[in-house]
């Protein structure tokens, strides 16, 4: 009889920008990573997206001390350069603040308000129907299964002049990705490069700085 080969599965389309131009970008022996050729960046198919509970799981691991002045340092990175840029007494929402809002905690500190959200240790969606003079985000978006579609939920949440602070490890490109650790955690979808941030500064009108080798600051510069 002869042979019957299963279709190969069809390219999925970009979580970021939804395009379809995309390529297999890097395979390994647990899932799929495709890149876009349009915004660039490089993610997992949703047939291979984690579940809620597998992600849980994942996140109680973590030990993120507020008090810790390890982690402080390491949030440094972002709150130095967003509160040099901020207004004394600015609104914040931090994003995806997990168990211990750490940077919340510096930015209440520094005398800013802050409000935090996080889908599962902070789930109050009421929060998201508020605006902000800034909004951080510290090693989330590379967990964003729809990252589109979250990234301009945050950036309508900010008023005139607000600023999106981003933390998230950089793309390089694929040799280096191929011995790259950050893909190893199973909770990491959603991998940018500076490429993919130019992109979406254009798509948002906003002026782009990018700090260091995981620091993103988007500003909007509109009137709206």
């Amino acid at each position: 009889m002869p042979v019957i080969s299963e279709p190969a599965p069809a390219a999925p389309v970009c979580r970021l920008c939804g395009s379809g131009t995309v390529e297999l970008f890097w395979q390994d022996t647990r899932r799929d990573y495709y890149r876009c050729g349009c915004c660039r960046l490089v993610f997992v198919p949703p047939q291979q997206l984690p579940g809620a509970s597998e992600e849980k799981a994942e996140y109680d691991l973590h030990r993120n001390d507020p008090q810790d002045p390890g982690y402080r340092r390491f949030l440094g990175r972002l709150f130095e350069p967003l509160q040099a840029r901020l207004a004394a007494g600015s609104e914040g929402l931090d994003f995806g603040c997990g168990p211990g809002p750490a940077l919340a905690m510096m930015l209440a500190e520094a005398g800013h308000g802050m409000t935090v959200y996080d889908s599962f240790y902070a789930p109050d969606r009421s929060v998201l129907q508020r605006r902000y003079d800034f909004i951080t985000a510290t090693e989330v978006v590379e967990h964003l299964h729809r990252p589109g579609e979250e990234l301009r939920r945050l950036w309508a949440l900010l008023r005139p002049g607000g600023v999106l602070g981003l933390m998230t490890k950089l793309v390089l490109d694929r040799e280096a990705f191929s011995r790259w650790h950050y893909k190893n955690d199973l909770t990491h979808v959603s991998f940018f490069s500076q490429e993919t941030f130019t992109w979406l500064a254009c798509e948002l009108d906003a002026r782009l700085e990018v700090i260091g080798k995981d620091v993103i600051l988007l500003i909007r510069c509109d009137s709206a």
